[in-house]
């Protein structure tokens, strides 16, 4: 590869704290994910000791209550260290994102003993989450789950088996839903539900195109039993719970995709600057720099997008529409920004000696999860002009 170095991405951040903050995740990204990150992922290896240290630095925890063991951060900030750690490694950007998701439920609506109780070692405590909505016949329309939890005494069981799981399998806790009234989205709740918990299981990882070292699996729940003081919220508030944490979740999926494209693009332009033909770099001929630079557009736009939708939820007005917006378009970037950063290297990218292709294989997932771009669609839809006609 060229000797010429990346440029780190240009930031406006608020505060020097958030500008020492970068500085730290980016030398944990360059030192301890990076290096290791196409073995590991060659591999399927989860890496553990990454996240035990994000906790060890704070990075689990960035956007809650400092009271509870958070980092007090705004989305501004808290998406772009996202991004940077996925640029080193999805895995781990993703894992961060989708660990912030499983602490929503109870950040933003446990009770004040519930928050003392768990959050401290699910925020700084070397915890690892997972969030379980979606089911084997429940992916895009999440409310007619089928996972049930009946009340026993002071407890509730719950039976049933959530799918798709990031981290399932190895999570310390997970933010379950699980119905338990009626059919449709009022009858369904939300529990805190230990990892160690008597009953609960985890089916074989599934194989996967890309994101190989991020353990996708489905967990069974097969007559578990958490007490109340593990519910979250109020009976049949849980759909409500699960819609307001993904509008959140996709922000960091958005931000996550452009860091996967902006490091697709950085390998793209050291690779056309150093690799020579017709006696000339061929990053001189103006069809690959026109190329190149539709990618970079491509990914500042998606950047000001995300931002735009954090700011928004920082400054406590509506940004659902938006955040439906910046996953859709970050996620397309992805996608179309790694196939083209292949195309760039030519028949190197397409080999594994070079990491054009991972990026590749990963970027397809951030279309699918936590709502597809289709879904994403059909909300942006609804907020211009409202629900469909039945």
């Amino acid at each position: 590869m060229s000797d010429r170095e990346t440029q780190p991405v240009e930031r406006q951040l608020p505060t020097d704290e958030a500008r020492d903050l970068l500085a730290l995740v980016r030398d944990i990204a360059q030192r301890e994910i990076a290096p290791k990150a196409a073995e590991e992922e060659d591999a399927g290896r989860f890496p553990r000791e990454v996240f035990t240290l994000l906790s060890e630095a704070g990075l689990l925890g960035l956007p809650y209550d400092p009271e509870h063991g958070g980092g007090e951060q705004p989305y501004e900030v808290y998406l772009q260290v996202l991004e940077e750690l996925a640029a080193a490694r999805l895995t781990v950007g993703l894992g961060v994102s989708v660990h912030t998701l499983a602490s929503y439920a109870l950040a933003t609506h446990g009770t004040k003993q519930q928050q003392v109780e768990h959050l401290p070692a699910m925020l700084g405590g070397g915890l690892l989450g997972a969030y379980c909505l979606s089911e084997p016949s429940s992916g895009s329309d999440a409310a007619s789950l089928r996972t049930r939890a009946v009340r026993d005494g002071d407890d509730w069981v719950l039976d049933g088996t959530k799918a798709w799981i990031t981290h399932g399998g190895i999570a310390d806790f997970y933010t379950v839903m699980a119905r338990t009234g009626a059919d449709g989205p009022r009858g369904i709740t939300a529990f805190l539900v230990p990892g160690d918990a008597e009953g609960l299981s985890a089916a074989v990882p599934e194989k996967k195109m890309g994101l190989k070292g991020s353990p996708t699996a489905q967990v069974h729940l097969d007559g578990v039993r958490v007490p109340d003081d593990r519910r979250i919220g109020e009976e049949g508030q849980g759909f409500g719970i699960a819609l307001s944490a993904l509008d959140s979740g996709r922000l960091g999926i958005a931000a996550c995709a452009i860091g996967v494209a902006q490091a697709a693009l950085d390998q793209a332009v050291a690779y056309a600057t150093e690799r020579r033909q017709f006696g000339h770099p061929i990053a001189d001929f103006q069809g690959l720099r026109f190329l190149l630079a539709d990618m970079a557009t491509q990914i500042e736009a998606g950047r000001a997008l995300y931002l735009a939708a954090a700011r928004l939820k920082d400054a406590g007005r509506p940004f659902a529409k938006q955040a439906a917006m910046a996953k859709l378009h970050c996620a397309d970037t992805a996608m179309r920004v790694t196939v083209d950063a292949v195309q760039v290297l030519g028949g190197y990218g397409y080999t594994a000696d070079f990491p054009a292709e991972r990026y590749m294989r990963e970027a397809k997932v951030l279309q699918i999860v936590e709502g597809t771009n289709q879904i994403q669609r059909m909300v942006i839809a609804r907020h211009l002009a409202g629900p469909e006609s039945r």
